[in-house]
């Protein structure tokens, strides 16, 4: 896949940015292969959890500048047809059936930025920091940044990342929510992969349905969320899931969520 590397194994499907050379920047080629990839992950049942991560000292530095810059007048087309192509691989990553776990190997901005926050767990090498980055070239958010600050920080602290652009260091981002957990450099890969497999090991159907009510729970008032709960803990109860865990649990052995 152009600019991105793609891997399964042991039900973790790892979607690595592969342009080191140019800060994981994303073009046209590699938001195409995004999607495609999320796609795969979203579809393919062998999956059972996904991992985004960057190859090199950057995460990602967010839109090739220079393909931006090389537009001229035909700017908003580039843009559009780049966002459009980004913004669909974001919505699969986001509402596929399966967890997500980001791993920040170094500095994001802007969409790296917005794909950094995207995990449901999202764990940042010290060496990681944070910037919104738009506002330096006349440019507004993109990749779901406005939706998904506001829900992680608050309103007000969205507000000053995004319009001062100030840089969010590795601490920082722990302390105020953007991130999960923050480790040392040499010791993200393994932390990642403990944390995939775990997820990989889970039952897949009942983290799915979890993460859909998460996701929804700032859209709907409590009445509506207490029956939404109602209705995902009747389905589930009645899956082979739930079977598996009681069983498991009453003797007393670990549960086998990958042979249901």
């Amino acid at each position: 896949m152009d600019g991105i590397a793609f891997t399964v194994e042991d039900g973790i499907g790892r979607i690595t940015l592969d342009r080191p050379e140019a800060g994981n920047a994303i073009t046209l080629p590699l938001a195409r292969a995004l999607l495609a990839a999320a796609i795969r992950c979203q579809t393919d049942a062998a999956i059972r959890c996904i991992v985004l991560t960057g190859n090199g000292r950057l995460f990602c530095a967010g839109g090739d500048v220079q393909l931006l810059a090389g537009a001229g007048d035909k700017r908003s087309e580039v843009l559009s047809e780049l966002i459009a192509t980004f913004h669909a691989a974001i919505a699969r990553l986001a509402r596929a059936p399966k967890p997500l776990v980001t791993l920040v190997n170094g500095p994001a901005a802007g969409a790296g930025f917005s794909l950094a926050m995207l995990g449901d767990v999202v764990i940042g090498a010290r060496s990681a920091h944070f910037t919104a980055a738009y506002g330096a070239i006349g440019l507004t958010p993109d990749g779901g940044l406005s939706w998904l600050l506001p829900r992680l920080v608050g309103l007000r602290k969205a507000q000053d990342i995004i319009l001062t652009n100030r840089r969010i260091k590795a601490e920082e981002a722990e302390a105020i929510g953007l991130v999960t957990r923050i480790v040392d450099d040499e010791a993200l890969a393994d932390e990642g992969l403990r944390v995939a497999t775990a997820l990989a090991d889970a039952p897949m159907a009942a983290l799915a349905a979890s993460r859909a009510l998460l996701a929804d729970s700032f859209e709907t008032g409590l009445e509506t969320q207490l029956d939404r709960e109602l209705r995902s803990m009747a389905a589930a109860g009645a899956g082979r899931e739930s079977e598996e865990g009681l069983s498991a649990l009453l003797a007393k052995r670990p549960a086998n969520f990958r042979g249901v």
